[in-house]
């Protein structure tokens, strides 16, 4: 299967980035002209030549990577080098801890910088390898990381886990790097993967990964339903060291509800209905190539799950300001009280979180799903003045409750004035989806490199995946 997915990956890139350009209306700038060639370390050499999009969202993509450029510890010799901010207070100009799953956004983000000229080769190289280098050194349980970490010294902040979830999405961007650049990078990437034992965050009894690990307390609750975390069981799968197989998968899937809203079909929906749930595992894994072994598209899934977001956010039109024909896709992010919150979408497995608030990474990361809807919002959240940011859209807003709502209509506490409500933060992992999608959609680029891995094939394998038809 390894060898078929590969000449299918290549094929089916070129001809989606055809069709995509043919059916998107944009405007040209030089950055999206430029074609370079990267010889992969595996497979055959991949070619830059990323389709033409909107200004509004590739001005999106390159703030969005200048936050892993800058807000980052960037200090040679540093024992934090390389950690990326959790989040940055765009009006105080001030950092948090950092994040692990945003140093692995961070990873995938260097190629990226390097295709589209924004930063040399060299320079992404060294990022990458003192970033690793850090990360092989760093305080670990079993190979997982804490999902907090100091920015200068890259041990465990406070009372922060031991993440399951955000130690594979760190995993994700290492291999994107790996692959892309070879060598020694490649090198240090899978010896910080081979050293993950999947098998101790596992409970057999119940085929479930647990969800989070405290030393202080243990484990507490499972991955048991599907939501962003089917990179999870790619890696574990594909692990040579500590495999997990694909009864995990399987389990997950089996105890997930489908349903539908307005105009989508049938999909399996997360429990809070947020859409960075139908995200995440997407800005690696190309599921639009691959069907699982009961023939499920998920690609396909993300798709219906947009389309319904989409319709969600018209129906609440007339209850907040915040939505409109191109405002939409609730996603998890801070609110009016500075508290974060998972704000969904119907349908979803509860009941999703809504006051109004807006995350303007939830559409525009929805891209390669719903191209032309995302880059509607892209260009509307683009016009927004008090949105803006020197790392593009700020993380989320609100602008208040329609003028005679129901009583009983939920609200943002506190609730917003007439000029509304603007997030102070970005957020690294908001933006990283955000990078990471664009730039698939674009280019296939992070696709390109994270299906070649040998362990994610093996992994896919392993699960049961095969060649879409």
């Amino acid at each position: 299967m390894k060898k078929l997915l590969l000449i299918i990956l290549a094929a089916v890139t070129a001809l989606t980035l055809a069709a995509c350009t043919a059916a998107t209306t944009v405007s040209t700038t030089s950055a999206t002209t430029t074609e370079t060639s990267t010889t992969a370390t595996t497979g055959a050499p991949f070619v830059y030549a990323p389709i033409e999009v909107s200004e509004a969202v590739l001005e999106e993509a390159r703030l969005s990577f200048d936050f892993f450029w800058e807000a980052v510890n960037g200090t040679p010799g540093s024992d934090g080098y390389g950690m990326v901010t959790d989040r940055y207070n765009v009006d105080a100009s001030t950092m948090g801890n950092a994040s692990i799953a945003a140093v692995g956004y961070g990873l995938a983000a260097m190629p990226i910088g390097i295709e589209n000229d924004w930063i040399s080769y060299q320079e992404g190289y060294d990022r990458v390898l003192g970033t690793l280098t850090t990360m092989r050194d760093m305080q670990r349980t079993h190979g997982f990381f804490y999902h907090f970490v100091s920015m200068t010294t890259a041990r465990r902040s406070g009372t922060s886990e031991v993440s399951i979830i955000d130690t594979a999405i760190l995993i994700c961007g290492a291999i994107v790097a790996a692959e892309y650049f070879g060598g020694a990078i490649e090198t240090l990437a899978y010896e910080i993967y081979d050293a993950i034992e999947w098998d101790w965050y596992y409970d057999d009894a119940r085929d479930m990964f647990y969800m989070g690990y405290s030393p202080e307390s243990g484990f507490g609750d499972y991955w048991d339903h599907i939501a962003e975390q089917l990179m999870l069981y790619v890696l574990a799968a594909g692990s040579s060291t500590h495999p997990v197989g694909k009864e995990a998968y399987d389990k997950a899937k089996s105890q997930t509800q489908r349903k539908k809203y307005g105009s989508s079909d049938y999909f399996y929906v997360s429990y809070p209905g947020t859409l960075f749930t139908y995200q995440f595992s997407h800005a690696w894994i190309d599921f639009s190539l691959i069907r699982d072994a009961d023939g499920y598209d998920w690609f396909d899934n993300s798709v219906q799950a947009g389309i319904a977001a989409y319709d969600y956010a018209q129906q609440l039109v007339p209850f907040y300001k915040t939505y409109g024909t191109a405002a939409w896709g609730n996603a998890a992010s801070d609110g009016p009280n500075n508290t974060y919150f998972a704000y969904g979408n119907l349908p979803a497995g509860g009941t999703p979180k809504v006051d109004g608030t807006l995350a303007p990474y939830g559409a525009t990361a929805m891209i390669v799903f719903t191209p032309d809807l995302s880059t509607a919002a892209a260009e509307h959240y683009a016009a927004i003045v008090p949105l803006q940011s020197k790392y593009g859209f700020r993380d989320a807003y609100n602008l208040g409750v329609q003028p005679g709502v129901p009583a009983a209509t939920p609200r943002p506490n506190p609730e917003v004035g007439a000029s509304g409500w603007f997030c102070d933060w970005v957020l690294g992992i908001d933006k990283g989806i955000t990078l990471m999608m664009i730039e698939d959609y674009r280019s296939g680029l992070v696709w390109h490199f994270f299906m070649q891995s040998d362990v994610v094939q093996d992994g896919l394998d392993e699960l049961g995946f095969t060649a879409a038809p």
